[in-house]
This record gives structure tokens, C-alpha cells and sequence, in this order.
């Protein structure tokens, strides 16, 4: 529910020997690679001086360049034999990605970053002039002949993956993650749907949200002051979706929304009358909801506490857990995760989400329900954290989600009843986040 987000965002700055937006790019590119920080996080910092095509810009080709980075390396390996300052190969990278898979002009690539390296490592500049002349000259016909998918995924992960998915599930994933996703709204009232979608030049996708192909400012679109609808991946609107579905007559049946900011979900519940109690522990977060919901007009009680510990004065009609994980089901939207995580964060987050999902099943009443998801490729924080709990709780039962919950894509329910989407699946419709759900039932 970013309402930060755009649209394909255009293809150069503002003006094409432009320093400032490059070195924008740099400060991010160092920040992941140095510091561990988030482009998100970095951004608006890094671009408040640019104007909204340049900032465009940056938030492209930083995205470009982590895409890219592993064809890009390989690229500058050829034509770097001993290894400059970080900060000078993230020049490169960066002028690498403009000559090869933005069109940028080689004398535009090549003399900003020139001008760039000098700002601080002026002694490097013969050698970012001479490296990106050669990649302007030489890089083409060598990305050509890589293996784009394998290289651009870190071989942790593309290990994992081919494990859990097999090979051709796992290259399709990898190659999906090479593009820009496109922006997907969530309408507050479904009956007009149809009607956004044209006021908004969108798409109205099968599952019920409106997928939009053009560029612009979230906040300057048609509906959003007004609260028409929120920013939310097709993938991420389906938890919600399945729920209330399986709560069939929604209006007034109290659901409990944990891990909730910054809160589309909760709109959703909102939404459909339901009377929703948010939960976060995350106090900015929060903020953020009550923002969302605000401007959406709708209402929510809204508690920052623990879940884990916390628990309701009365137990719910359903409880809806999107618990914390690695985030691995959207590098297409973050394509820094890769880089700012390793192998061993992957397991790390199991062990709260069975506590997570334990407190979730103590909050709801018999014969409710509860929908545990998470945007996660990794198999360790799936079904098996379901399975785990289960063993424990005899009342609860495993309930195949219907495809009728998903407008009728049964390819986004696996062979045990759980929704699986991945990055490669609706092809025909640009794709979607990775995500994985199961819906359980408490006996009475």
C-alpha cells in the first residue's frame, strides 16, 4: 500500500549530461552495498533535490543496475584487471547499465560517469572512461550470449529455488525478476471496478484488481484524494480475498488483522464490512495505516502491540496473518532484497512465525477462520510453518482454498489446497508477486 509507487518510469533524465541524478544513483548504490540499506528507505533523501522526471530516473536505473548486476559484472570483468574502490565499480555498474540495457547515449554514459568518479576518485577516471568506451563497444554482443537468469540471481537462491520448484519453475522466476512490474490498485467499492478501470486507463485482471500500464504520480491520479482505491500487488490482495470468502456474509464479523501496516489488507476487511482490529508492533507503521485509512474514509481499531503476546478481549470471527519473512516473492518490486540478505536470514524467520501463527489460532473462536500468508519464495517459511502448527492444534483443519475465491485461477492453488503464485505465473498479464497461503478452520 505504497502510495509512492509509479509506473514505468521514463527512460533518461531530464537533461541528458546530467551529473546530480547519477550521483543519486551512486549514494543508493553504495548505501545497499555498504550499508545494507533499502533503496526505499534511501530515496526520497537521495532525489528531494531532483525534479519527478530525474527522480524517475534514478529510481530506474538503480533498479536496472541490481537487476542487471550479475551480466553487468561479468561485462566489467572482462576489461577490469585489478579491482578499483567500491565506489569506483558502482560508478562503472552504474555506466555499464545506461550503455547496456538503458540506450542511454554512450557519450552521455561514459561523461557523467567520468564527472562522477572525479567527485572523490579523480585518479580513476582514465580507467571509467577507458572500461565503459570498451563496454560500449564490446558489451552488446556479450550479454547476448549470457545466461541472464542464473546470473542475475545469487547462487544461494537459485540453488533454493530449483530445489523447492524445480529448474524450468526456477528460471522463469529468475527471468520475471529482469522486469518492471506494473502497478496494480485495489478498488474500495468492487461494483465500480469497471468503471476505474477506465477512468484510470487500467486493466481489470481476473482476480478483481485493476492492473495499470502508464506512468504518473500515484498522488496525482484520478480517485486517490479522494480514496477510491489503494496501491496493492495483485498477489498481496488475495489473502484478504480467500478470507472473506470464506467468512461468506462478511458485514459486522469482527476479523483481526495482524502483522497489519501499513494496511491494505485491512482496507480490504474494512471494505467489506467487516469490524477489523489492526495489529502491528511497528509504532511509524502504524501511522501509516491510520494515514491509508483515513484517506480511504474507512475505519479500523488500531493497536500496536506484540501479537505473539497480545491477544483480544473476545476471540474473532477470522484472524488474518501475514506474517514477517525474507520478502523473497517481491524482488520484481525490490530488486535490492537479494543483496541485502543471505542464505543464513532465510531461516531465520520460522521460528516467529510459529509463534505468530499460534497466537493467530488462539484468537479465533470455533468454527472460524484463520488465513496464515507470506510473500516468500523460500519453502522453510511456507507449509512448513503450517504443518508444524498443525501437528500441535488437532482442532484446526486444512481447507483447499476454492478457485472461485480467485476469480476462477485455479493455477494459483496448489496440490495441497494452499495458494502459490510466483513471479513467472500470468504471463499473459505481466505477472505478480510471490505468495503462499493456507486457510485453516477451528472445529467447534
Amino acid at each position: 500500500m505504497n502510495d509512492n509507487r509509479r509506473g514505468p518510469p521514463p527512460a533518461g533524465p531530464s537533461s541528458g549530461d546530467d551529473v546530480a541524478a547519477r550521483a543519486a544513483a551512486l549514494s543508493m548504490l553504495d548505501g545497499v552495498f555498504a550499508r545494507a540499506v533499502s533503496t526505499d528507505d534511501q530515496f526520497d533523501a537521495a532525489t528531494d533535490k531532483l525534479d519527478v522526471r530525474d527522480r524517475a530516473f534514478v529510481r530506474l536505473l538503480v533498479a536496472t543496475t541490481l537487476r542487471r548486476l550479475g551480466q553487468i559484472d561479468l561485462v566489467l570483468g572482462n576489461f577490469v584487471e585489478r579491482r578499483p574502490p567500491d565506489r569506483v565499480i558502482n560508478v562503472l555498474r552504474l555506466g555499464a547499465a545506461q550503455l547496456l540495457f538503458l540506450a542511454t547515449p554512450a557519450h552521455a554514459a561514459v561523461a557523467t560517469s567520468v564527472a562522477l568518479v572525479k567527485q572523490g576518485h579523480e585518479r580513476h577516471a582514465g580507467l571509467v572512461n577507458a572500461v565503459l568506451r570498451r563496454v560500449s563497444e564490446k558489451g552488446a554482443a556479450m550479454i547476448a550470449t549470457q545466461d541472464q537468469a542464473s546470473l542475475n540471481t545469487p547462487m544461494w537462491l537459485w540453488k533454493i529455488w530449483n530445489a523447492a520448484y524445480g529448474e524450468p519453475a526456477a528460471r522463469a522466476t529468475a527471468e520475471a525478476h529482469l522486469t518492471e512490474p506494473l502497478l496494480d490498485l485495489t478498488v474500495k467499492d468492487p461494483a465500480t471496478r469497471e468503471a476505474w478501470a477506465q477512468r484510470l486507463e487500467a486493466r481489470l485482471l481476473p482476480t478483481g484488481s485493476l492492473r495499470r500500464t502508464s506512468g504518473g504520480r500515484i498522488q496525482d491520479l484520478e480517485g486517490f484524494a479522494e480514496g477510491a482505491w489503494w496501491v496493492q500487488d495483485a498477489a498481496a490482495a488475495l489473502p484478504a480475498k480467500i478470507l472473506l470468502h470464506a467468512l461468506g456474509d462478511t458485514a459486522g464479523k469482527t476479523v483481526i488483522d495482524l502483522c497489519a501496516a501499513p494496511g491494505g489488507k485491512t482496507a480490504q476487511l474494512a471494505a467489506a464490512g467487516c469490524a477489523v482490529t489492526a495489529v502491528d508492533t511497528s509504532n511509524e507503521r502504524l501511522l501509516l495505516l491510520r494515514d491509508n485509512m483515513k484517506r480511504l474514509h474507512l475505519s479500523s481499531d488500531v493497536i500496536s502491540a506484540d501479537a505473539v503476546t497480545w491477544r483480544p478481549r473476545a476471540q474473532a470471527d477470522a484472524v488474518l496473518l501475514d506474517a514477517p519473512c525474507s520478502a523473497t516473492g517481491t524482488i520484481r518490486r525490490h530488486p535490492d532484497l537479494p543483496y541485502l540478505k543471505r542464505a543464513e536470514d532465510m531461516t531465520s524467520f520460522a521460528p516467529l512465525q510459529r509463534k505468530l501463527l499460534t497466537a493467530a489460532l488462539d484468537m479465533v473462536k470455533p468454527g472460524g477462520w484463520v488465513f496464515y500468508s507470506v510473500c516468500s519464495l523460500q519453502p522453510e517459511e511456507r507449509r512448513v510453518v503450517v504443518e508444524a502448527v498443525l501437528a500441535d492444534h488437532p482442532a484446526m483443519a486444512r481447507v483447499q482454498i476454492p478457485k472461485e475465491a480467485l476469480g476462477g485461477e485455479s493455477q494459483f492453488i496448489d496440490a495441497k489446497g494452499d495458494l502459490r503464485t510466483l513471479p513467472s505465473q500470468w504471463p499473459e498479464h505481466a505477472g505478480l508477486d510471490g505468495f503462499y497461503g493456507a486457510l485453516l478452520f477451528k472445529n467447534q
